[in-house]
């Protein structure tokens, strides 16, 4: 059984959901950042856009070597046995995540850019804006830099429950506590359900 995402769609949709990811360098240093994604015309993500605060490690590793590992991790969780009427069935995890290699470039032209579009994307509509930092968004903005990771290689694994049977599919969906990871599943199902 193959766990892919049923439409390239919902690579970009976990990104969004979920948009703090792992980002390591060779160096075997890792940082958390949210990113924001970008999508050619058919929603295939080509790039990731975060910042970095100057003074982390990171930023010299990736000056030297561009190549970087990023990791998201979407909708997950437990599923018990007890969810099923089966008495054979056996415990699992479910969860669906992202393995992007990139070549991350610094663009510190476009750090006050990236903060605000990351605001934007991720305050509630009429939420919070930089600018309502006053100078001190000003004061505060040099001390971190953009960067745009262009995406080499993109390997998705949403292991949903495509390979359980159609009862124990929707006995799972039903009785699951998490209704995020029951609606990851129902997008996942495979069309030619049994």
């Amino acid at each position: 059984m193959s766990f892919v995402p049923r439409t390239l769609g919902e690579i970009a949709a976990l990104i969004r959901d979920h948009p703090l990811a792992w980002v390591a360098s060779r160096d075997l240093d890792a940082t958390l950042l949210p990113l924001i994604v970008e999508c050619d015309a058919y929603g295939t993500p080509v790039a990731l856009v975060g910042h970095y605060p100057r003074r982390n490690p990171q930023v010299a590793a990736f000056t030297r070597d561009p190549h970087a590992l990023i990791l998201f991790t979407g909708s997950q969780g437990y599923v018990s046995p007890t969810l099923v009427s089966n008495p054979t069935w056996g415990a699992t995890w479910n969860y669906a995540a992202v393995r992007i290699v990139a070549t991350l470039t610094f663009v510190p032209d476009e750090t006050e850019d990236a903060l605000r579009r990351l605001a934007a994307r991720l305050e509630p509509a009429g939420g919070w804006r930089p600018e309502q930092m006053g100078e001190r968004f000003d004061q505060l903005s040099p001390h971190v830099v953009a960067f745009r990771a262009q995406i080499l290689s993109c390997e998705p694994q949403f292991k949903l429950g495509q390979d359980e049977s159609a009862a124990t599919f929707a006995e799972i969906v039903s009785n699951h506590p998490d209704p995020g990871l029951a609606a990851a599943m129902l997008r996942n199902r495979p069309i030619d359900d049994d």
